[in-house]
Protein backbone atom coordinates (compact mmCIF):
# COMPACT_ATOMS: atom_id res chain seq x y z
CA UNK A 1 0.00 0.00 0.00
CA UNK A 2 1.66 3.39 -0.99
CA UNK A 3 1.20 6.10 1.63
CA UNK A 4 2.37 9.76 0.86
CA UNK A 5 2.80 12.54 3.16
CA UNK A 6 3.17 16.41 2.47
CA UNK A 7 5.75 18.23 4.86
CA UNK A 8 3.63 20.58 7.04
CA UNK A 9 5.46 23.65 5.35
CA UNK A 10 4.60 22.97 2.15
CA UNK A 11 0.96 23.44 3.19
CA UNK A 12 1.06 27.04 3.77
CA UNK A 13 2.88 27.85 1.07
CA UNK A 14 0.90 29.94 -1.72
CA UNK A 15 2.01 28.01 -4.42
CA UNK A 16 4.42 24.63 -4.86
CA UNK A 17 5.69 24.41 -8.16
CA UNK A 18 6.15 20.81 -10.07
CA UNK A 19 8.65 18.52 -8.47
CA UNK A 20 12.22 18.68 -9.92
CA UNK A 21 12.49 16.91 -12.73
CA UNK A 22 8.64 15.80 -12.98
CA UNK A 23 6.92 16.29 -16.52
CA UNK A 24 3.65 18.08 -16.92
CA UNK A 25 1.03 15.05 -16.84
CA UNK A 26 -2.15 15.69 -19.50
CA UNK A 27 -4.76 14.05 -16.76
CA UNK A 28 -4.79 14.75 -12.90
CA UNK A 29 -6.75 14.72 -10.01
CA UNK A 30 -7.83 17.86 -7.93
CA UNK A 31 -8.40 17.57 -3.96
CA UNK A 32 -9.86 20.12 -1.95
CA UNK A 33 -9.00 20.59 1.73
CA UNK A 34 -11.38 22.65 3.57
CA UNK A 35 -8.99 23.21 6.84
CA UNK A 36 -6.05 24.47 4.95
CA UNK A 37 -8.22 25.97 2.27
CA UNK A 38 -6.27 24.83 -0.62
CA UNK A 39 -6.29 22.45 -3.56
CA UNK A 40 -4.12 20.08 -4.68
CA UNK A 41 -2.89 18.77 -8.36
CA UNK A 42 -2.00 15.11 -7.55
CA UNK A 43 -0.39 13.07 -10.85
CA UNK A 44 -2.79 10.19 -10.76
CA UNK A 45 0.04 7.76 -11.91
CA UNK A 46 2.19 8.29 -9.46
CA UNK A 47 -0.40 9.60 -6.78
CA UNK A 48 2.55 12.15 -6.30
CA UNK A 49 1.33 15.86 -5.35
CA UNK A 50 2.77 18.39 -7.77
CA UNK A 51 1.10 21.54 -6.67
CA UNK A 52 -0.98 22.99 -4.09
CA UNK A 53 -2.51 26.50 -4.55
CA UNK A 54 -5.08 28.73 -2.38
CA UNK A 55 -8.46 27.22 -2.65
CA UNK A 56 -10.23 30.15 -1.14
CA UNK A 57 -12.14 30.19 2.48
CA UNK A 58 -14.62 27.31 3.08
CA UNK A 59 -14.25 25.43 -0.19
CA UNK A 60 -16.31 22.54 -1.01
CA UNK A 61 -16.44 21.51 -4.44
CA UNK A 62 -14.14 21.77 -7.72
CA UNK A 63 -14.73 21.22 -11.60
CA UNK A 64 -12.45 22.32 -14.31
CA UNK A 65 -12.97 23.50 -17.40
CA UNK A 66 -13.34 21.72 -20.76
CA UNK A 67 -9.96 22.20 -21.66
CA UNK A 68 -8.40 21.68 -18.19
CA UNK A 69 -7.01 24.89 -17.85
CA UNK A 70 -9.54 26.78 -15.09
CA UNK A 71 -10.81 25.25 -12.31
CA UNK A 72 -13.70 26.56 -10.11
CA UNK A 73 -13.71 26.07 -6.44
CA UNK A 74 -17.25 26.68 -4.43
CA UNK A 75 -16.63 28.99 -1.28
CA UNK A 76 -19.74 27.49 0.74
CA UNK A 77 -19.64 29.45 4.53
CA UNK A 78 -21.21 27.00 6.71
CA UNK A 79 -23.46 26.55 8.07
CA UNK A 80 -25.75 28.58 6.77
CA UNK A 81 -23.85 29.72 3.47
CA UNK A 82 -22.21 32.83 4.31
CA UNK A 83 -20.13 33.60 1.35
CA UNK A 84 -20.73 35.06 -2.15
CA UNK A 85 -17.76 33.49 -4.02
CA UNK A 86 -16.77 30.70 -6.59
CA UNK A 87 -12.55 30.84 -6.55
CA UNK A 88 -10.30 30.17 -9.83
CA UNK A 89 -7.42 28.78 -9.84
CA UNK A 90 -4.58 28.48 -13.48
CA UNK A 91 -3.86 24.57 -13.14
CA UNK A 92 -1.49 25.08 -15.97
CA UNK A 93 0.50 27.46 -14.26
CA UNK A 94 -0.49 27.01 -11.04
CA UNK A 95 -2.14 29.92 -9.98
CA UNK A 96 -4.97 31.50 -7.92
CA UNK A 97 -6.73 33.87 -9.89
CA UNK A 98 -9.41 36.38 -8.97
CA UNK A 99 -12.33 35.35 -7.43
CA UNK A 100 -15.89 35.17 -9.06
CA UNK A 101 -17.98 37.86 -6.91
CA UNK A 102 -21.55 36.42 -6.69
CA UNK A 103 -23.15 39.14 -5.33
CA UNK A 104 -26.19 38.75 -3.59
CA UNK A 105 -25.95 35.05 -4.03
CA UNK A 106 -24.87 33.40 -1.29
CA UNK A 107 -23.62 29.54 -0.17
CA UNK A 108 -22.75 28.47 -3.42
CA UNK A 109 -21.93 24.97 -3.42
CA UNK A 110 -22.53 21.99 -6.25
CA UNK A 111 -20.79 22.99 -9.50
CA UNK A 112 -20.65 21.47 -13.56
CA UNK A 113 -19.06 23.06 -16.38
CA UNK A 114 -21.27 22.43 -19.37
CA UNK A 115 -21.82 24.24 -22.73
CA UNK A 116 -18.43 26.39 -21.84
CA UNK A 117 -20.50 27.91 -18.78
CA UNK A 118 -20.16 27.21 -15.08
CA UNK A 119 -23.26 26.52 -13.21
CA UNK A 120 -23.77 26.15 -9.11
CA UNK A 121 -25.96 26.04 -6.81
CA UNK A 122 -26.62 29.16 -4.09
CA UNK A 123 -28.00 26.94 -0.99
CA UNK A 124 -29.06 30.58 0.50
CA UNK A 125 -30.92 31.88 -2.17
CA UNK A 126 -32.77 28.49 -2.95
CA UNK A 127 -31.79 28.93 -6.62
CA UNK A 128 -29.26 27.66 -9.45
CA UNK A 129 -26.95 30.45 -11.44
CA UNK A 130 -25.14 30.41 -14.48
CA UNK A 131 -21.33 31.98 -15.03
CA UNK A 132 -20.33 33.32 -18.24
CA UNK A 133 -16.15 32.63 -18.61
CA UNK A 134 -16.32 35.15 -21.29
CA UNK A 135 -18.02 37.87 -20.61
CA UNK A 136 -17.58 37.67 -16.40
CA UNK A 137 -20.70 37.76 -15.15
CA UNK A 138 -23.42 35.65 -13.77
CA UNK A 139 -26.07 35.85 -16.80
CA UNK A 140 -28.98 33.27 -15.52
CA UNK A 141 -30.26 32.60 -12.67
CA UNK A 142 -33.53 29.90 -11.65
CA UNK A 143 -35.35 29.43 -8.29
CA UNK A 144 -36.14 25.68 -7.10
CA UNK A 145 -38.03 26.52 -3.97
CA UNK A 146 -36.31 23.51 -2.42
CA UNK A 147 -34.59 24.01 0.77
CA UNK A 148 -31.17 23.68 0.46
CA UNK A 149 -29.99 23.04 -3.10
CA UNK A 150 -27.05 21.47 -3.21
CA UNK A 151 -25.86 19.47 -5.31
CA UNK A 152 -26.07 19.62 -9.24
CA UNK A 153 -26.50 17.93 -13.03
CA UNK A 154 -26.12 19.37 -16.27
CA UNK A 155 -27.05 17.29 -19.29
CA UNK A 156 -24.30 18.02 -21.97
CA UNK A 157 -27.32 18.73 -24.47
CA UNK A 158 -28.70 21.61 -21.55
CA UNK A 159 -32.04 20.53 -21.94
CA UNK A 160 -31.76 19.26 -18.53
CA UNK A 161 -30.82 19.82 -14.83
CA UNK A 162 -30.70 18.10 -11.44
CA UNK A 163 -30.58 19.15 -8.46
CA UNK A 164 -30.76 17.72 -4.61
CA UNK A 165 -32.28 19.66 -2.08
CA UNK A 166 -30.92 18.63 1.45
CA UNK A 167 -33.35 19.87 4.22
CA UNK A 168 -36.80 19.89 1.49
CA UNK A 169 -35.61 16.30 1.41
CA UNK A 170 -36.57 16.44 -2.67
CA UNK A 171 -34.80 16.04 -6.04
CA UNK A 172 -35.62 18.85 -8.90
CA UNK A 173 -35.56 17.36 -12.54
CA UNK A 174 -36.07 21.07 -14.65
CA UNK A 175 -36.62 20.36 -18.42
CA UNK A 176 -35.61 22.51 -20.99
CA UNK A 177 -39.09 23.13 -22.72
CA UNK A 178 -40.26 25.12 -25.58
CA UNK A 179 -43.51 27.26 -24.19
CA UNK A 180 -45.71 29.45 -26.78
CA UNK A 181 -46.09 32.55 -25.61
CA UNK A 182 -49.65 34.49 -26.19
CA UNK A 183 -47.78 36.58 -29.21
CA UNK A 184 -44.96 36.06 -31.44
CA UNK A 185 -42.49 32.68 -31.74
CA UNK A 186 -42.42 29.82 -28.96
CA UNK A 187 -39.45 30.81 -26.13
CA UNK A 188 -37.50 28.08 -23.86
CA UNK A 189 -38.82 27.75 -20.83
CA UNK A 190 -38.15 25.52 -17.74
CA UNK A 191 -40.23 22.75 -16.14
CA UNK A 192 -39.85 21.92 -12.96
CA UNK A 193 -40.44 18.39 -11.40
CA UNK A 194 -40.00 17.93 -7.57
CA UNK A 195 -39.92 14.33 -6.31
CA UNK A 196 -39.99 13.48 -2.62
CA UNK A 197 -36.84 11.14 -1.25
CA UNK A 198 -35.96 10.51 1.62
CA UNK A 199 -34.65 12.56 4.67
CA UNK A 200 -31.25 14.35 3.77
CA UNK A 201 -30.92 13.62 0.13
CA UNK A 202 -27.64 15.18 -0.80
CA UNK A 203 -24.96 13.28 -2.71
CA UNK A 204 -27.01 11.71 -6.00
CA UNK A 205 -25.64 10.45 -9.71
CA UNK A 206 -27.28 9.83 -13.07
CA UNK A 207 -26.53 6.19 -14.62
CA UNK A 208 -24.16 6.01 -17.40
CA UNK A 209 -27.45 5.43 -19.63
CA UNK A 210 -29.38 8.14 -18.52
CA UNK A 211 -32.24 6.04 -17.44
CA UNK A 212 -32.01 6.06 -13.41
CA UNK A 213 -30.89 8.39 -10.62
CA UNK A 214 -29.95 7.41 -7.32
CA UNK A 215 -30.29 9.51 -4.24
CA UNK A 216 -28.40 8.89 -0.89
CA UNK A 217 -30.42 10.06 2.16
CA UNK A 218 -28.41 10.53 4.68
CA UNK A 219 -30.74 11.09 7.86
CA UNK A 220 -32.52 7.54 6.72
CA UNK A 221 -30.20 5.87 5.22
CA UNK A 222 -31.68 4.51 2.61
CA UNK A 223 -31.36 5.26 -0.95
CA UNK A 224 -34.21 6.04 -3.43
CA UNK A 225 -34.25 4.97 -7.39
CA UNK A 226 -35.72 7.73 -9.56
CA UNK A 227 -36.81 6.61 -12.99
CA UNK A 228 -35.40 9.50 -14.74
CA UNK A 229 -38.34 9.23 -17.80
CA UNK A 230 -40.81 9.15 -15.71
CA UNK A 231 -39.77 11.19 -12.91
CA UNK A 232 -40.95 9.27 -10.05
CA UNK A 233 -39.31 7.15 -7.16
CA UNK A 234 -39.52 3.21 -8.46
CA UNK A 235 -37.47 2.09 -5.41
CA UNK A 236 -35.98 2.50 -1.90
CA UNK A 237 -33.03 0.51 -0.85
CA UNK A 238 -32.95 0.14 2.99
CA UNK A 239 -28.77 0.49 2.37
CA UNK A 240 -27.88 1.30 5.93
CA UNK A 241 -26.02 4.29 4.59
CA UNK A 242 -26.64 7.09 7.41
CA UNK A 243 -24.46 9.90 6.99
CA UNK A 244 -23.99 9.41 3.14
CA UNK A 245 -22.55 12.30 2.13
CA UNK A 246 -22.19 11.27 -1.84
CA UNK A 247 -23.07 8.53 -4.25
CA UNK A 248 -21.56 7.64 -7.80
CA UNK A 249 -22.00 4.86 -10.29
CA UNK A 250 -18.65 3.03 -11.45
CA UNK A 251 -18.18 4.53 -15.31
CA UNK A 252 -19.69 0.97 -16.67
CA UNK A 253 -22.83 1.15 -14.34
CA UNK A 254 -22.21 -1.99 -12.60
CA UNK A 255 -21.83 -0.78 -8.80
CA UNK A 256 -22.46 2.31 -6.79
CA UNK A 257 -20.31 3.67 -4.42
CA UNK A 258 -21.95 5.57 -1.11
CA UNK A 259 -19.33 7.30 0.91
CA UNK A 260 -20.77 8.42 4.57
CA UNK A 261 -19.42 10.95 7.20
CA UNK A 262 -20.92 8.95 9.58
CA UNK A 263 -18.91 5.24 9.62
CA UNK A 264 -15.94 3.65 8.64
CA UNK A 265 -17.15 1.67 5.44
CA UNK A 266 -17.50 2.63 1.75
CA UNK A 267 -20.62 1.22 0.54
CA UNK A 268 -20.58 -0.91 -2.50
CA UNK A 269 -24.03 -1.79 -4.38
CA UNK A 270 -24.69 -3.81 -7.67
CA UNK A 271 -26.64 -1.72 -9.87
CA UNK A 272 -28.56 -4.46 -11.37
CA UNK A 273 -29.50 -6.35 -8.18
CA UNK A 274 -29.58 -3.15 -6.37
CA UNK A 275 -28.24 -5.13 -3.44
CA UNK A 276 -24.96 -4.75 -1.15
CA UNK A 277 -21.69 -6.01 -2.72
CA UNK A 278 -18.92 -5.20 -0.08
CA UNK A 279 -18.05 -2.48 2.51
CA UNK A 280 -14.12 -1.28 2.12
CA UNK A 281 -13.20 -0.39 5.32
CA UNK A 282 -11.83 3.34 4.26
CA UNK A 283 -10.87 4.98 7.67
CA UNK A 284 -13.52 7.21 10.16
CA UNK A 285 -15.55 8.55 7.41
CA UNK A 286 -15.99 10.02 4.05
CA UNK A 287 -16.79 12.54 1.61
CA UNK A 288 -15.83 13.27 -2.17
CA UNK A 289 -15.94 10.18 -4.34
CA UNK A 290 -14.59 10.65 -8.05
CA UNK A 291 -13.99 8.00 -10.69
CA UNK A 292 -11.10 7.58 -13.12
CA UNK A 293 -12.77 7.65 -16.65
CA UNK A 294 -10.78 3.90 -17.53
CA UNK A 295 -13.13 2.07 -14.11
CA UNK A 296 -10.14 1.25 -12.63
CA UNK A 297 -10.02 3.45 -9.82
CA UNK A 298 -11.85 5.29 -7.29
CA UNK A 299 -10.54 8.36 -4.95
CA UNK A 300 -12.74 8.83 -1.68
CA UNK A 301 -12.04 11.84 0.40
CA UNK A 302 -11.45 10.35 4.27
CA UNK A 303 -12.37 14.17 5.77
CA UNK A 304 -11.72 12.70 9.04
CA UNK A 305 -8.37 11.04 8.43
CA UNK A 306 -6.84 13.69 6.61
CA UNK A 307 -5.82 11.09 3.26
CA UNK A 308 -7.75 10.50 -0.06
CA UNK A 309 -7.89 6.65 -0.11
CA UNK A 310 -7.44 5.01 -3.40
CA UNK A 311 -9.48 2.22 -4.58
CA UNK A 312 -9.16 -0.65 -6.67
CA UNK A 313 -12.43 -1.05 -8.38
CA UNK A 314 -11.40 -4.61 -9.63
CA UNK A 315 -10.56 -5.99 -5.77
CA UNK A 316 -12.50 -3.50 -4.29
CA UNK A 317 -10.16 -2.67 -2.12
CA UNK A 318 -7.69 0.01 -0.92
CA UNK A 319 -4.64 0.49 -2.95
CA UNK A 320 -3.22 3.49 -1.50
CA UNK A 321 -3.65 6.91 0.41
CA UNK A 322 -2.71 10.58 -0.82
CA UNK A 323 -2.45 13.60 1.37
CA UNK A 324 -3.70 16.16 0.17
CA UNK A 325 -4.54 18.60 3.19
CA UNK A 326 -6.33 18.70 6.08
CA UNK A 327 -9.92 17.78 5.80
CA UNK A 328 -10.12 17.15 2.06
CA UNK A 329 -13.70 16.63 0.53
CA UNK A 330 -14.07 18.14 -3.47
CA UNK A 331 -12.36 15.69 -6.26
CA UNK A 332 -12.21 16.49 -9.51
CA UNK A 333 -10.45 14.80 -12.14
CA UNK A 334 -9.01 16.80 -15.85
CA UNK A 335 -7.90 16.49 -18.71
CA UNK A 336 -5.62 19.34 -20.02
CA UNK A 337 -5.71 19.90 -23.47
Amino acid sequence: MVKLRIAPALAIASVIVLMNGQSTPSTVLLSLAKTDHTVSVVDPATLKVLARMPSGPDPHEVIADADGKLAYISNYGGPGGAYNTISVVDIREYKALDPIDLGVLRGAHGLAFVGGKLWFTAETNKVIGRYDPATKRVDWVLGTGQNRTHMIFVSEDLKRIITSNVTSATISIIDRIRRQGPVGPPLDDWDETVVPVGRGSEGFDISPDGRQIWVANAQDGTISVIDAGEKKVVDTLNANVRGANRLKFTPDGSLVLVSTLGGPDLVVLAAQTRREVKRVRIGRGAAGIQMQPDGSRAYVSCTPDNYVAVIDLKMLEVAGHIDTGRQPDGLAWVVRH
